[in-house]
């Protein structure tokens, strides 16, 4: 009865949220650009489907993937596990290798899960006529959030000041923007914000409270939030990197055939 309770709150509270979107849009449609809704059956069935998905996910949030991420979190930082052979040696940053790693490998498979990546690369590869390929920027998105969350995770066991960070970060993005191909540089800075969605937000915001938890001498306030940013930050790295590299390879390759040519 309790998982029914709380999924009919969820619910409730699913389609509190979405109506004002509803209204917002059929509102338009009819008022502003007085015209009738195509379809509106399958229309309203679809709302009634985002509703009970949203709702479904947001119950197994809590259910699975926030308990699990905090699960992991601490299992990973605990006494036993950092020295199993016991001691009272000080923890130093290099005993939370398997916190970077785990860490990585989670923002990895997370972005190339991620729902709203998928349907940016595949109208970036639509309006590119093929130019941008799908796997190509899910994999180099997904590299960057590896990269981003993994050094979110050594900023929280060190203890360093988040800004130090995010300005270096964002002096390196100002830099690639100057010199990576322009077509790419709107589509990487997007890049950035698809990555901080359903799939991923939920267990990097868990990862890093959990961790920031259970390391001494951190708060979960103040240590335990930003790991998001890393993850918004570090694909815009990556992606202009891409295509900078393909680049590079292309003139490469069209100067070798010139050679060849002559």
């Amino acid at each position: 009865m309790t998982y029914l309770s709380e999924m009919l709150d969820t619910l409730l509270l699913t389609a509190r949220d979405v109506v004002p979107i509803a209204a917002i849009l059929f509102g338009f449609q009819l008022g502003v650009l007085k015209r009738a809704i195509a379809n509106w059956r399958r229309v309203l069935l679809g709302f009634v489907y985002v509703i009970i998905g949203l709702s479904l996910f947001l119950v197994g949030l809590e259910l699975a993937l926030f308990p699990i991420g905090q699960s992991m979190a601490s299992q990973l930082t605990s006494p036993d596990f950092l020295h199993p052979e016991g001691g009272d040696t000080p923890f130093i940053w290099q005993d939370y290798l398997w916190v970077y790693l785990f860490a990585a490998a989670i923002g990895f498979s997370t972005t190339i899960a991620e729902p709203s990546l998928i349907a940016v690369a595949i109208k970036a590869n639509e309006v590119s006529g093929g130019a941008i390929g799908i796997q190509g920027l899910r994999i180099s998105v997904a590299i960057g959030v590896a990269m981003g969350i993994a050094l979110g995770c050594f900023r929280i066991v060190v203890g360093d000041p988040i800004h130090y960070y995010i300005m270096a970060g964002y002096v390196l993005v100002v830099i690639q923007t100057y010199y990576a191909p322009k077509m790419i540089v709107p589509l990487a800075y997007d890049s950035g914000g698809v990555t901080t969605s359903t799939v991923t937000v939920p267990l990097v915001a868990a990862l890093g409270l959990g961790l920031a938890t259970n390391v001494a001498g951190r708060d979960p306030l103040i240590d335990g939030f930003g790991l998001i940013a890393f993850a918004s930050l570090f694909p815009m790295i990556t992606v202009m990197g891409y295509a900078q590299l393909v680049e590079f390879l292309s003139q490469r390759k069209s100067a070798k055939e010139r050679d060849h040519a002559l």
